[in-house]
């Protein structure tokens, strides 16, 4: 009989699923990736195999709204799938782990406590993270879980760039920079050792744009820098957050508008970044270089101008700068972003080969080029089953 570990990755809008086989003592192959889309208003769950070749598709209108519901649905279709293969244990993807938890943790009752108590630090996503990991609990008490943190990659950033200028008893609370999209980073830091040793010893920009979207400054594989700090609202313009704002703004919001912490909450997270910049037409990259509204070019003028004073910023962190990867959904597919980032960073000595980026190769930088230039896809979900393996393995 052989085992098998699902992942799970609950977001705001879907439910990212992956099912891994066992192959050997610590080697995983993935048997299916799948998603929940809209699991808030029509959940529909749709699984593809490792070619990609679609598997199944199910609605679940009864589920709408409750993701107990969908992730007890998940885990009986993943059990169904396996065809008397064991399901050995579940890994989650957990937004924040705060200042204590740097490395993945098996989850228990109490874990699952002291992650409640860290909900402040992510009010949007820590309790959405934990909606599944207690639906599972309740239905299959005897299956292990893991906690893969979001957050730990980042935990080797010197006090320096985590610490804010602020009473010293507010970083004793919590108050401090994080960074997020740790598992991504994580996965591309392993993957330089094999696409480009020079820049797996090296300094490396690596950016993470999607529709969250964050910058890394990593030397020799280490986090030193990121973009994103207390929260997920921090750093790069993404899809409907602003990225770095002057606190005065908020100040002014509260003072002059009267605006409650939940109606600025709701400001922050839904309505601007670049949507709210684009003036309503969409959050979504694709749509707005395809509009030919004024205000969709200047949402993406925006976006690229920050992406590329950050990463400016991040090579000061390093002292210099090898090369630059590009991953997450806008980084890996789209041209037009990539060519504009490359086009600004020149004066680095980054010379961007055009056809290869027309083409989406792995490498788009010229021979005569002083930096390299990659696209690197990557997979938080095989982290997590690695993680969740490790730990579950040796229970």
């Amino acid at each position: 009989m052989a085992e098998a570990i699902l992942t799970l990755n609950a977001g705001s809008s879907s439910l990212k699923v992956g099912l891994f086989r066992r192959v050997g003592a610590d080697r995983l192959d993935l048997a299916v990736r799948a998603e929940v889309a809209e699991p808030a208003t029509a959940p529909r769950f749709s699984a593809r195999d490792a070619g990609g070749a679609l598997l199944e598709k199910l609605d679940w209108p009864q589920a709408a709204n409750d993701f107990r519901v969908i992730a007890q649905k998940v885990v009986g279709w993943a059990s169904r799938h396996l065809a008397g293969d064991r399901l050995l244990a579940v890994g989650h993807r957990i937004v924040h782990g705060g200042s204590a938890y740097i490395a993945p943790k098996l989850l228990t009752q109490d874990l699952i406590e002291a992650l409640d108590r860290l909900a402040p630090l992510a009010p949007l996503h820590l309790p959405q993270n934990l909606v599944p990991v207690r639906a599972i609990a309740a239905a299959y008490p005897d299956m292990a879980q893991v906690a893969c943190f979001d957050t730990a990659f980042h935990h080797t950033m010197p006090p320096v760039a985590a610490r804010f200028a602020l009473p010293r008893n507010y970083e004793a609370e919590g108050v401090r920079r994080y960074g997020f999209h740790g598992l991504s980073y994580e996965y591309i830091a392993g993957r330089l050792k094999d696409v480009s040793p020079r820049l797996a010893r090296g300094r490396t920009v690596v950016a993470h744009l999607g529709n969250g979207a964050s910058l890394c400054a990593l030397r020799a594989g280490i986090s030193i820098d990121t973009t994103m700090g207390f929260s997920v609202l921090d750093g790069l313009v993404m899809g409907t957050r602003p990225g770095t704002l002057d606190a005065g703004v908020l100040l002014y919001l509260q003072q002059h508008h009267g605006m409650s912490a939940s109606e600025i909450e709701d400001l922050l997270y839904r309505h601007s970044g670049l949507l709210g910049v684009s003036g309503g037409i969409a959050s979504d990259m694709r749509t707005l270089l395809a509009s030919p509204e004024p205000t969709a070019r200047e949402a993406v003028e925006l976006f690229v101008y920050r992406l590329v004073r950050e990463a400016g910023a991040l090579a000061g962190s390093l002292g210099g700068v090898d090369g630059l990867v590009f991953t997450g959904g806008i980084g890996e597919h789209s041209a037009p972003i990539r060519a504009a980032v490359a086009e600004r960073l020149a004066w680095l000595g980054l010379e961007m080969d055009a056809k290869a980026n027309a083409r989406g190769e792995a490498l788009l930088s010229t021979p005569d080029s002083s930096l390299e230039l990659h696209i690197i896809p990557t997979d938080e979900e095989i982290m997590i089953a690695r993680h969740t393996l490790k730990l579950a393995a040796g229970r």
